[in-house]
């Protein structure tokens, strides 16, 4: 029915177009743009007829061919008019959108008089957002090339955190959009119901509670069970958290962690468990080799907080550097001497498995 309304008062759309935008309709425009069946395209078609009662638009295409399409399906109408035809449709009484559609004689001006004047609607509130700029590469705009899809970041994170995202900040101001680290601390932020109490509310779009497993934590499972999923929740038990309930939510985070490990994360974030000790081990000090075997000693069934106070608790006493041991401990399962909140690491591994590398570190 808004296309009908469209095609049958499309002298009236374009005057409103010409009055407010100040730019001349081109003779036989349409509000119509019929997709040709030959190429394919929309943009070289013109339409030259339409039938209100069999629902059907006559075209012909700059590649030569003519047809008929259906209202249905056949075609689009063009923005400037898509966009207000949609708000009676849907009840829309608010409209968010970026600065570009708020400048004068733009999309809302022309849609606010198509709305009330073509579909007798009440043009929705306007509330103008300022532009999302990328981390590091600037304003984010079709046109400019600089854009990450909603899609692509629903592959990232829960729908509700994005909403969060926007929720949460005021609209005249821009949002910094950083798709790597602080990624992270903003999923943990709503989760953890940590920010913007308001904001959270309006963002939750499910009705489970909140998350349980930081998505940081998460990010290290899914790298130690490398795609087994058995083995995440394995992982994730052994590191305090319960994995009898919202499983297919925890196998949804999962996913989600290993799009952005793939496409977003830095270098030094991932890692691998070493199947067997790592040649580096040999340039440990005697002090850190001892330090590891007594960390062996004392892993008994501690949780994860506990192995990371012990941690600290070894380096202590063995006069021991603790970013030193640190190091040593990562050494010793990824061969590198960075990696992840070191006991919720190591409470994430196998208990035995543990012990016997850092013992045979300890030896090496």
């Amino acid at each position: 029915e808004a296309i009908k309304t469209a095609l049958r008062r499309k002298d009236d759309i374009a005057r409103i177009l010409k009055e407010v935008s100040g730019r001349d309709v081109p003779e036989g425009w349409s509000p119509f743009d019929a997709i040709c069946s030959s190429c394919g395209r929309t943009n070289t078609t013109h339409v030259t007829g339409f039938d209100l009662e069999a629902e059907t638009v006559d075209y012909q295409c700059s590649c030569g061919s003519s047809g008929t399409v259906s209202m249905s399906g056949g075609g689009k109408l063009v923005w400037r008019v898509d966009w207000p035809a949609r708000w009676p449709i849907f009840h829309v009484t608010v409209e968010p959108f970026g600065k570009d559609h708020a400048t004068a004689g733009g999309s809302y001006d022309t849609g606010k008089r198509i709305s009330e004047e073509i579909y007798s609607y009440p043009a929705p509130f306007p509330m103008v957002y300022e532009w999302i700029h990328l981390k590091g590469v600037g304003a984010m705009h079709s046109s400019t090339g600089i854009v990450v899809t909603i899609q692509e970041m629903l592959d990232v994170v829960p729908p509700e955190v994005l909403r969060y995202l926007i929720i949460r900040n005021k609209p005249e101001k821009h949002i910094e959009f950083d798709p790597a680290l602080p990624l992270l601390s903003l999923v943990d932020e709503y989760d953890q119901r940590k920010g913007d109490e308001r904001a959270i509310q309006l963002s939750n779009v499910s009705k489970s509670g909140p998350f349980e497993i930081p998505f940081r934590h998460m990010v290290t499972a899914v790298q130690i069970a490398r795609g087994d999923q058995e083995g995440l929740f394995q992982a994730l038990k052994r590191s305090g958290y319960d994995i009898t309930t919202r499983r297919e939510e925890i196998i949804g985070r999962a996913r989600n962690v290993q799009t952005w490990l793939d496409k977003y994360a830095p270098a030094y974030v991932k890692f691998q468990v070493q199947e067997s000790l790592p040649a580096a081990v040999k340039n440990l000090t005697p002090s850190e080799r001892q330090s590891l075997g007594i960390l062996a000693e004392r892993l008994d069934d501690k949780s994860a907080a506990e192995i990371h106070d012990l941690v600290y608790a070894v380096a202590k006493e063995q006069g021991l550097d603790s970013k030193k041991f640190f190091q040593a401990i990562y050494l010793a399962f990824l061969g590198d001497r960075q990696g992840p909140k070191v006991g919720w690491f190591l409470s994430s591994l196998e208990r035995n498995f543990v012990r016997e590398r850092l013992a045979e570190a300890a030896s090496a």
